[in-house]
């Protein structure tokens, strides 16, 4: 009799789905002292304002612009754009190794949340998510995904979101994306293979790991990060964590 009971829960555990890893954060290790990094280059029209670090790399900085830097010391300089330092590959040691490993870990950051399996939703609304509430869990698409009209990322402040998308990530202008509930900006990934286009005066709230470009049009607003391997795009826009 117990030798049954142990077969039939043994057959029982073997046809049960893995567990979702998007019950874990995703780890931006030293990538996450950044509001903004990219691998090619950091620019801006109007008057954008960021909260926190910025930093290019392998570029060098003239491919910052826009934000008129005033080299205050050897290994940063300075932006009434930013609130804190600005980091580029040709200024002095350390920072050139630094932001290397800085890239790598944005990099992979990339790669382990791309790679998590077991989504907890697949290729939701074909891509159009518009008007719903999102709860906390792993979401997939194969295509890209747009958000045409408000989205609510609704969840207590320590459940995780992470967003796998294949294609592009587009918020239309004027829309937004709430939070509800507790969740924080902290907690919410957007993965995105393709270029991310936030559109004038739209609001998205997370961390967003873009294996293209991102850009935010004039008066767009991210609540979070955004992580860029090739350029981030600003016009009188807002980034702060």
């Amino acid at each position: 009799m117990n030798a049954a009971i142990a077969l039939s829960a043994s057959l029982l555990a073997m046809a049960l789905p893995a567990v979702s890893s998007a019950a874990t954060s995703v780890d931006l290790g030293s990538a996450g002292y950044f509001s903004i990094l990219a691998k090619s280059g950091i620019s801006t029209t109007g008057t954008t304002h960021i909260v926190g670090n910025m930093g290019v790399s392998p570029i060098t900085s003239t491919a910052i612009t826009g934000f008129n830097l005033v080299r205050t010391a050897p290994t940063y300089s300075n932006s009434a754009l930013v609130t804190r330092d600005i980091y580029a590959a040709d200024y002095a040691s350390p920072t050139p190794a630094a932001l290397t490993r800085e890239i790598h870990a944005m990099q992979n950051a990339y790669t382990s949340a791309a790679g998590r399996i077991n989504p907890n939703y697949t290729n939701l609304g074909a891509g159009n998510i518009g008007g719903l509430t999102l709860k906390a869990g792993l979401y997939r698409w194969t295509t890209g995904v747009t958000i045409p009209t408000n989205v609510t990322i609704s969840g207590g402040p320590n459940a995780i979101w992470i967003f796998q998308v294949a294609g592009t990530l587009n918020v239309a202008s004027g829309q937004k994306v709430l939070l509800a509930g507790g969740a924080q900006d902290a907690n919410i990934f957007w993965v995105v293979a393709g270029a991310t286009t936030l559109g004038t005066t739209s609001v998205l709230h997370g961390t967003v790991l873009d294996k293209t470009g991102i850009v935010l049009k004039t008066g767009a607003s991210l609540y979070g990060r955004a992580l860029a391997q090739t350029a981030v795009t600003l016009d009188a826009s807002l980034v702060t964590p």
